[in-house]
């Protein structure tokens, strides 16, 4: 019962996180959260753990946070806003990926014990840094475009540019989920699980997806609420 305790109890608070981010910081505290939710997803989806009578990766709360990201910076700033959020996590996937893989090119001391886990644990990084870069790059970009496209046109058919903000942000983080869950757990455990794991990773990791882009919903109204407040500061 504890995974599933941590995993519930983990989407409020990386979520209020972010809203503490960009309270405090405004847009250069979505950028900073943009790199640390990068980074540590890149990290936390090699453990495999089972929760809810299910096999799934960790990381899928930490990689919905980035479109939490781009969803907010949409909606407060525009689409280059959120287009920088996305180049700015791919240029954090290249560079974690050639920091850690130099990790190992190094020598270890006699009195080292750290160099055998680092290497258990970023021998496989090549492969699901790549995997991640890739699909993330395709899928943010398709989640900024489905964004501001469903924006135009629910703006058109309610003539009101702030209606119906939770229909840009889930039609356009469902769809592009459902390809980033399919995309990158192909390219990243095919060979690695067998079939029905690698199934259930895909099955449950749309399902945590579907969740959390229902539960962002409210902190993407927060967060325009808070920007409208504070506008001068966080411009």
């Amino acid at each position: 019962m504890i995974n599933e305790i941590l995993l519930i109890l983990s989407v409020p608070v990386i979520f209020g996180s972010l809203l503490a981010a960009f309270r405090l910081f405004g847009r250069s505290g979505l950028y900073m959260m943009t790199v640390v939710c990068t980074v540590s997803a890149n990290i936390e989806v090699m453990i495999l753990v089972n929760a809810f009578g299910v096999e799934q990766t960790l990381g899928n709360v930490l990689f919905a946070a980035t479109f939490l990201i781009t969803d907010i910076l949409s909606e407060c700033y525009g689409k280059k806003a959120a287009d920088k959020a996305v180049n700015i996590g791919i240029f954090t996937s290249v560079f974690f990926l050639i920091i850690s893989q130099s990790w190992m090119l190094f020598i270890p001391s006699a009195n080292d014990f750290v160099h055998p886990y680092i290497t258990a644990v970023f021998s496989n990084t090549p492969r699901m840094m790549l995997s991640s870069l890739l699909v993330y790059a395709v899928c943010q970009k398709l989640d900024v475009f489905l964004y501001h496209k469903w924006w135009a046109l629910t703006e058109k058919l309610s003539g009101n540019k702030r209606a119906h903000l939770w229909i840009r942000n889930n039609g356009s983080t469902l769809l592009s989920q459902l390809i980033n869950t399919v995309l990158f757990n192909l390219a990243a455990f095919w060979g690695i699980y067998d079939t029905s794991t690698l199934i259930s990773i895909i099955l449950s990791g749309y399902v945590i997806y579907i969740i959390t882009s229902l539960l962002d919903t409210p902190f993407v109204y927060a967060a325009r609420r808070i920007y409208e407040r504070n506008k001068e500061k966080l411009a």
